[in-house]
Parts: structure tokens; C-alpha cells; sequence
């Protein structure tokens, strides 16, 4: 079950070095390579899945065609959770593309959940319009009835929510 992220006024920016690979989405400006040592080091703690080429649709206007020869399909792409339940491609690219070149039906991924990939915001203003979005999508999907189209299960859900958001910081 989904929750509304809260706000943590301690938040911060996930620091940036020379070098550091970064994948800009909009305000929204992940540090990639943070998130692949966080992999790295907490193996145990992200989930690796086999995910649909299909699912994935060709959205990168970028291709660095010299640079596909020595792309190696086999390491694992990285997504992240970008809305309840939706996860978008922020790393592995160019994998996806050659996988969808080859006729690979899936690939192998690591999916990041929300709490697990915001620490990696490179801005404050960034990670506050994050919670926003964040908590928009999901009021959304109560409104809609999907995925919490049980009267009863949304009605506890938004209550969750309520007490969360006017609850202090610990």
C-alpha cells in the first residue's frame, strides 16, 4: 500500500563531484552515480528484476551510435519509481536500446524505490517539488478509484495520510 512521502526539512542534496553521471528530468536531476554505489553496497536491500524491452518505450532522442558497439546489454539498467507504482528507465539507456535492436525480450534491472532513490535529488527545491508531485500522483489514484478501488481500503488509506502529513518530525 502506498503512503504520502513526508516532508524532511533536514533534506540534503545529494552532493555532486567532477565526473558524477547525472540523469536530468526536468527540476528533477538524479546523481547516477551515487545511486549505482548505493547499489554497489546494498545489493541485498534493491530489488534486481527481468523487465520487458516492450515496457520501455524508445525515449531517448540521444543515441550515441559509435558508443553502442561496446555497450554491454547484460549489466543491469536502473528505474526508478517516478510516480506510485510506475517506475521510468534513468540509467541503462543505451542497454535498453541495443536489447530492443538485438529482438532481447527483457532485460535485467534494478528498481528503485522512491525512499530509495529521492536521497539522490541534487537540489532542495528539487526534492521538495518531488514530495509534491509524489503526493499528487497519489491522491489521484484515490480519486480515481485505481489501484485502491476497494470504498473501505481507500478510506483507511486516506486517513493513513492525513495522520502521516500533521504528524511532527521525530
Amino acid at each position: 500500500m502506498e503512503k504520502p512521502l513526508r516532508m524532511n526539512d533536514n533534506f540534503t542534496p545529494c552532493a555532486v563531484a567532477a565526473g558524477d553521471e547525472l540523469y536530468p528530468n526536468g527540476i528533477f536531476v538524479f546523481n547516477i552515480t551515487k545511486i549505482t554505489e548505493y547499489i554497489q553496497e546494498n545489493a541485498g536491500c534493491v530489488a534486481l528484476e527481468e523487465v520487458a524491452v516492450r515496457d520501455f518505450p524508445k525515449e531517448f532522442s540521444c543515441i550515441n551510435e559509435p558508443y553502442m558497439d561496446s555497450v554491454e546489454i547484460s549489466k543491469p539498467v536502473i528505474l526508478a519509481e517516478v510516480s506510485p507504482g510506475r517506475y521510468t528507465l534513468i540509467d541503462g539507456h543505451h542497454r535498453m536500446e541495443k536489447a530492443r535492436r538485438m529482438g532481447i525480450n527483457t532485460v535485467w534491472a534494478y528498481k528503485l524505490s522512491v525512499e530509495q532513490h529521492m536521497r539522490f535529488l541534487i537540489s532542495k527545491e528539487a526534492y521538495v517539488a518531488y514530495v509534491g508531485y509524489w503526493n499528487s500522483k497519489l491522491k489521484r489514484m484515490w480519486k480515481t478509484g485505481r489501484p485502491y478501488n476497494n470504498k473501505k481500503i481507500k478510506d483507511t488509506v486516506e486517513t493513513r495520510i492525513a495522520e502521516q502529513l500533521h504528524k511532527p518530525d521525530r
